[in-house]
Parts: structure tokens; sequence; C-alpha cells
């Protein structure tokens, strides 16, 4: 299902507008439309990794490090 809006644009915008999809074979409301989607599309693609991220932070790294048994070991040459 499909709903119109109304868009208000600076008349020079709006002729870059126009020439713009007319280069790509499409009309204004498609070109804003495929764009629209395309941001949408980046933003989800973010929030997911974001989450997947921040879900790997959270369980942490195994770095397998031991702490060393005394100073003398620590600072072993």
């Amino acid at each position: 299902m499909k709903a119109n809006i109304t868009l208000k644009l600076d008349t020079d915008l709006l002729r870059q507008a126009r020439i713009l999809a007319a280069e790509e074979g499409k009309s204004v409301s498609a070109l804003l439309a495929a764009r629209l989607e395309e941001l949408l599309q980046r933003r989800k693609a973010y929030d997911r990794a974001r989450r997947r991220a921040l879900a790997r932070l959270s369980q942490g790294f195994n770095l397998q490090w031991t702490p060393p048994a005394s100073r003398d070991e620590l600072h072993e040459r």
C-alpha cells in the first residue's frame, strides 16, 4: 500500500531533483522513495551491527592471559 505526501522544496532543488531523476530514468517520487529506502536499510544494518558488537563486548574476549605468579616473574627479562 502506498500513500501520498506533500513535500515543500526550494525551486532550484526541485529542478535539480527532476534532472537527476530524468538521468536515472525515474520520477522524482521514485527517486526519493528509493533514496529513503536505502537510507533506512543502512540505518537498520548499522543498528544490527551495533547490537552485535555491544553483545560481544559485554561477553568479553578470552585473551588466555594469566597473571604472573610474582612481581619478579612479571619483570623477568
